[in-house]
């Protein structure tokens, strides 16, 4: 028996010009390990999404889902839940509770699950993933990786039959990726779990995959999982002109000390970091070591306990976070590039449409920004930002998500702004993209900064982020 099967399967979201997805076959066998690549915006999440009636997008679907041999559309929530569990790009865009025993929880609860049984999943499902020594505390505390298991977790507790997962690695550093795949694959063969998952890297996976296939135009072809593989074929990917030596700092933290809770413990000790006026610098280091929230302190959203951050662009400045929906808060996509328009006076309407048209986004400028994938919020939200040309530019996480293509017209819009006079502050676990666009790394560890080197020299010398975790090659500078 196929655990999904996709027959013939077209999807229009509502207010679009043209179709997502155009005549989609697609057979999972139960027990896959299956991978699913495509370009930004091709429609793997929609794709994916059409499983899950409950999460379904908006518009005119025709053809036929199935889970198991039954209808998605004439599950009830009970037996959907068992059928598919579905985990998000961004885990928070899943996360509902305080703590991370009720996180897990949650789900039960909405399901009727009887308080005994509760407690025995919510129990074997954290000890399956080890996570005893931080099953009690608050969510808004957790690193990006540990974040992510909470999100696998919480659908796991549900026991569903077949699992789904949309680029679930994007915003692990290279130690917390291989460690989610372990989890993964041990579902997979363990107990039995079916498990698809929508990715942009496939390289780390290809050693779990049992089977393979790409979505194009539309349609979704089969391919071997080895055709997967990186070509090692270069990015074009530019490089910005070194800043001169003796530049005025455009920001500096100065033995800064930060936390999110008096009783917590401390995020940030004593961090010291300078960046030169018109310099393109690089955050490196693992989850939970404190990269977001640096960003957040430079940018003035967080105040320092003890220590000062101090900003010649304060009023000039745009942080974008990791979540891009933060970003966008309009009714339509051309409307997002046209908010700003009036109150900051350097773009305008001209500007807006040659935005849509560099995003690949002229087609979909009358429709939500939430109907666009998350590779595609994430540039959107992007040039959102670049339109008002800020002189402080903070990023976090600027490529997760996204293709190589797209990752290279990232690259491409920061070293433009860069080369207009932009300071650029960057948190990424992306090498290549590193290794493309920045003047110099520092990596963050223990609270602080524990080296600031340039670029090429860094990665040269690191063991852990000479290889990116982005599966493409980018010679080094």
């Amino acid at each position: 028996m196929s655990a999904l099967s996709f027959d013939h399967v077209a999807f229009t979201y509502a207010g679009a010009g043209a179709p997502t997805l155009l005549d989609a076959c697609l057979e999972v066998p139960e027990g896959a390990f299956a991978l699913l690549s495509g370009a930004t915006g091709s429609g793997k999440s929609t794709l994916l999404r059409l499983a899950k009636p409950e999460i379904s997008p908006v518009g005119e679907l025709s053809g036929a889902v199935r889970a198991f041999g039954e209808d998605v559309h004439g599950l009830d929530t009970v037996s959907s839940a068992r059928a598919v569990g579905y985990v998000f790009q961004s885990p928070d865009a899943q996360m509902v509770c305080d703590t991370v025993w009720h996180e897990m929880a949650f789900g039960l609860e909405n399901l009727g699950t009887g308080e005994a049984e509760m407690r025995r999943r919510v129990a074997e499902t954290a000890t399956f993933l080890g996570m005893g020594p931080w099953f009690r505390d608050r969510v808004a505390e957790l690193s990006g990786g540990r974040r992510q298991i909470l999100a696998l977790a919480s659908v796991l507790a549900m026991r569903p039959r077949a699992l789904l997962l949309d680029e679930p690695t994007s915003m692990l550093d290279p130690v917390a990726e291989q460690a989610f795949l372990a989890l993964l694959f041990r579902a997979n063969r363990e107990l039995g779990m079916t498990v698809v998952v929508a990715t942009h890297t496939p390289a780390p996976m290809l050693d779990y995959a049992t089977c393979a296939f790409a979505l194009e135009g539309g349609r979704v072809r089969e391919v071997a999982p080895d055709d997967l593989r990186p070509s090692g074929a270069a990015l074009s990917l530019p490089r910005p002109a070194p800043t001169e030596p003796g530049a005025r700092p455009a920001l500096a933290l100065d033995d800064v000390w930060f936390r999110y809770d008096r009783d917590a413990d401390w995020v940030l000790r004593g961090c010291d970091l300078t960046v030169a006026s018109g310099e393109v610098r690089a955050l490196l280091g693992a989850n939970g070591c404190g990269k977001s929230t640096l960003l957040r302190v430079a940018a003035g959203v967080l105040r320092p306990a003890r220590g000062r951050a101090r900003s010649a662009c304060a009023h000039d400045q745009a942080l974008l976070p990791q979540n891009p929906k933060s970003v966008l808060a309009c009714e339509t996509v051309r409307g997002e590039l046209m908010e700003w328009s009036a109150s900051s006076g350097r773009y305008g309407a001209v500007e807006a449409d040659a935005a849509l048209a560099r995003l690949g986004l002229a087609c979909c400028a009358d429709r939500h920004p939430y109907d666009l994938s998350g590779g595609q919020q994430q540039l959107l939200a992007l040039e959102k930002l670049l339109l008002v040309r800020p002189r402080l530019l903070l990023l976090d996480e600027p490529t997760k998500g996204l293709d190589r293509a797209a990752r290279a017209a990232v690259a491409e819009r920061v070293a433009a702004a860069a080369a207009d006079g932009a300071t650029v502050l960057l948190s990424t676990h992306d090498a290549d993209f590193v290794r493309a666009v920045a003047d110099s790394v520092s990596l963050v560890f223990d609270g602080g900064v524990a080296a600031t080197e340039p670029t090429g020299e860094f990665l040269s010398g690191s063991w852990l982020y000479r290889q990116s975790g982005a599966g493409s090659s980018v010679p080094p500078a």
